[in-house]
């Protein structure tokens, strides 16, 4: 029984009645709670798959991602009809208030409580009931830390020193919320703890149901990829040389465009080359949902949707918001490496970009029409993307809305990634040069290989230029330039010769940490200058 006090006026009298009532605020035992829900297999392999969902949230991969990235290396150049954000991360002019920095800290830092969730709950929720549910465990632990590394890869890459969350709390203290942010070293080690744990608790290989998950191989690559990153050549080659041996059986797609081709892209005959993609439709009760959701409507709009908007936003036959740079076009014209004298057309521009035949790009589109091929109309239209386009398959597309999955890390990428390792120890030898020339002739593309890098200095030319060809418009010139230390002389000597422009400032070797995180983290606010980072 509870007591209660009623006040109540009669005749211009106070009157004051005490009495008791029952005690209506029960508690719903039915109802879940952080406590109660992940406490079983299903459970735990629900809020993995949650974690997944949020490399297709705003910001990141449905959409943000490759206009933020190809934009900023300069792979990609606005047309008229960009407007708004997008406008400009393509000049260069914006600040911490910039709703696509917002969403991109959000984002990875929601992948990062989601991973939170699945560690805790697993480890300290869940007990499993079998052998076979032990083995589950550890691949949800490792899925989530693969994850928790990945956001973390990127944070630490764009923010430097960021706050690091480890471990879900389900009521924060206001220091727990307020956290500092942690030397870049700090950040780093997670990333690497975080790895080398997932390494040894996912499997190489899935059922085909579980495709697309990260695997043992994604973990090395990305765990490859950072000891790069860090400069850490000794480190890196070890670890990525792993993936050119068993129990792995990676190799390059004989076909480029399987790569960026759906469904062709998720089958492992014709592409034994994705060693981890962000999925399209990821799990088979996934669906296109509402073909909008990409503007926002994450996981309210239409369920469980999710796909990319690239191929209509960059479609010269639909959105056309963006062109490929000229700049990316003629970087596929250099001298043949056999005979140096004279200019070589890579093949790889025909998989890339529609254009004319001087450029090598491809000059046909609709191949599998019913009408048949159609010559694509340069003339008008200029150079414009052909990878992750459907125009092979169909004149126009129906809507904002594409299967075609994201390729994060893949075998070409880290045959280079490995090749550089060699070279910024000082081998420009046989290994580098094996590396190289492997990807430069795989079937579709047969380009002429390299008989010497040279000096070193002369190996990471051709290194940097390799990597430009084979991964022009996925997202990965931006962060070479920067690591690099060349972002800003390349950027600036690039634009002035295409649009008179020089917009890359010393501070954009880092992005502004977002004017949100500022107004909800007093001590992250205080420990920025410049108002930037």
């Amino acid at each position: 029984m509870k007591k209660y006090i009623k006040f109540f006026m009669t005749g211009g009298l106070l009157i004051l009645s005490i009495g008791c009532k029952k005690d209506l605020s029960l508690v719903n035992k039915s109802a879940y709670t952080y406590d109660t829900y992940f406490t079983s297999d299903a459970a735990i392999n629900q809020a993995v798959i949650a974690t997944y969902a949020g490399l297709l949230h705003t910001g990141l991969w449905a959409r943000e991602w490759y206009y933020t990235f190809d934009l900023l290396g300069y792979d990609a150049k606005n047309n008229q009809p960009l407007v708004g954000d997008l406008l400009q991360l393509a000049q260069y002019n914006f600040g911490p208030d910039l709703d696509i920095m917002d969403e991109n800290w959000s984002s990875l830092y929601q992948i990062i409580a989601r991973a939170n969730v699945v560690i805790d709950r697993a480890q300290n929720a869940w007990k499993p009931a079998n052998a076979t549910e032990t083995t589950d465990q550890a691949q949800y632990i490792g899925e989530a830390k693969f994850l928790r590394a990945y956001a973390y890869f990127q944070l630490v890459n764009l923010y430097g020193r960021v706050p690091l969350h480890t471990q879900f709390i389900a009521q924060p203290t206001p220091a727990e919320i307020n956290l500092p942010r942690s030397p870049v070293a700090d950040v780093w080690a997670l990333i690497e703890k975080d790895l080398q744990d997932a390494e040894k608790g996912l499997p190489v290989t899935y059922a085909a149901a579980n495709y697309g998950r990260a695997t043992q191989g994604a973990a090395v690559a990305l765990l490859g990829k950072s000891y790069l990153y860090e400069k850490k050549w000794g480190q890196a080659q070890t670890e990525l040389t792993k993936l050119t041996q068993a129990p792995f059986t990676y190799a390059l797609a004989p076909v480029y465009n399987n790569l960026f081709d759906d469904p062709n892209q998720d089958n492992p005959t014709l592409n034994p080359e994705t060693i981890f993609q962000v999925m399209n439709q990821q799990w088979t009760d996934w669906g296109i949902g509402n073909q909008y959701y990409l503007f926002g409507g994450q996981e309210t709009w239409g369920g469980k949707a999710t796909h990319s908007d690239r191929a209509q936003e960059y479609g010269f036959n639909d959105w056309s918001n963006v062109y490929i740079t000229t700049t990316a076009v003629k970087a596929f014209t250099y001298p043949n490496p056999q005979n140096p004298s004279v200019n070589y057309v890579d093949p790889r521009a025909a998989f890339t970009f529609y254009g004319d035949a001087a450029s090598g790009g491809q000059t046909q589109y609709c191949q599998q029409c019913s009408t048949g091929p159609v010559a694509y109309p340069y003339a008008t239209k200029g150079y414009m993307w052909l990878k992750y386009e459907y125009y092979n398959k169909v004149a126009t597309f129906g809507g904002p809305q594409s299967g075609i999955n994201g390729q994060v890390i893949r075998y070409a990428d880290v045959l280079l990634m490995l090749a550089e390792a060699y070279i910024q120890q000082g081998n420009t030898g046989t290994q580098p040069l094996a590396l190289i020339n492997q990807v430069r002739s795989r079937p579709s593309v047969n380009a002429p290989l390299y008989t010497s890098l040279g000096s070193q200095t002369e190996a990471m030319t051709i290194l940097m230029r390799e990597r430009q060809l084979e991964l022009t418009g996925e997202q990965s010139r931006y962060f070479d330039l920067i690591r690099w230390g060349i972002a800003k002389q390349t950027i600036n000597t690039e634009r002035q010769i295409e649009d008179g422009t020089q917009p890359f400032q010393d501070k954009n070797v880092l992005f502004p940490i977002p004017l949100a995180e500022k107004n909800a983290n007093g001590t992250v606010a205080k420990d920025i200058s410049g108002d930037w980072n």
